[in-house]
């Protein structure tokens, strides 16, 4: 079956042309993509370019964590259209971030809708840091550092230079285990006894220790050090 070019389509059906008239609620995310992409490749226009994207990477949570480098080595993309698709996917988790600008983060659960939905999906250890500010309102997260499959490394030091560069008041230190079970080794547990040893020195409110795993029956899909009583 030959595959008809996007102009060649009926002018409602054109991905451009269906957002100006209905907005972005009616594209799906093939089309929202080939917007993004303009032009396909020979038997496959922008739409099919965008929907074999998403195929090989599982969904657009799969898609955004792509970088220029691995987007632009895609038959299809290149280095223009790997830079667009970066750009669009960072200005939406910026819009997202928008609304923790304003809003007191000081519970796990909140720490956990911040930052778990993307450290769920990550497939190596990373160490990350929620810096607040005096009212608890998102400065910014900071990844200190990525760690291997199954172990992440961190002296507190390296935890607490991004707080003390922002002036940040309080920190809450968030890593993920990528096997899904958030209960916390010894390390874990060590770890924590030194930040906790560190943020009494520097004055700098640690506020808790969460590791983020996955949602079950029985666990919201995360730990936390301070509801444990830890901290």
């Amino acid at each position: 079956m030959v595959q008809l070019k996007i102009h060649e389509m009926a002018e409602d059906e054109r991905p451009r042309e269906k957002l100006a008239a209905h907005g972005a609620r009616a594209l799906s995310d093939a089309e929202l993509i080939a917007i993004l992409l303009r032009t396909g490749v020979s038997g496959a226009n922008a739409i099919e370019v965008a929907r074999q994207l998403l195929e090989k990477y599982g969904s657009l949570t799969g898609l955004s964590r792509c970088s220029v480098d691995e987007l632009s080595k895609i038959k299809g993309v290149k280095f223009t259209k790997a830079v667009q698709l970066v750009a669009a996917f960072g200005l939406g988790d910026r819009l997202a971030r928008e609304k923790w600008a304003k809003q007191k983060i000081d519970s796990p659960e909140l720490a956990n809708e911040l930052v778990g939905p993307e450290m769920r999906r990550l497939q190596k250890e990373s160490l990350r840091v929620i810096l607040l500010d005096t009212r608890y309102h998102l400065i910014r997260v900071e990844e200190v550092s990525l760690g291997s499959i199954n172990e992440s490394i961190a002296h507190p030091r390296d935890v607490f230079r991004p707080a003390v560069i922002s002036s940040a008041y309080a920190v809450i230190v968030v890593h993920n285990h990528p096997s899904g079970d958030p209960s916390p080794s010894q390390t874990d547990h060590g770890l924590t006894r030194r930040l906790a040893e560190a943020a009494e020195l520097l004055q700098i409110k640690l506020l808790d220790h969460i590791i983020i795993g996955a949602p079950s029956e029985t666990s919201p899909g995360y730990f936390s050090f301070k509801e444990a009583g830890v901290l």
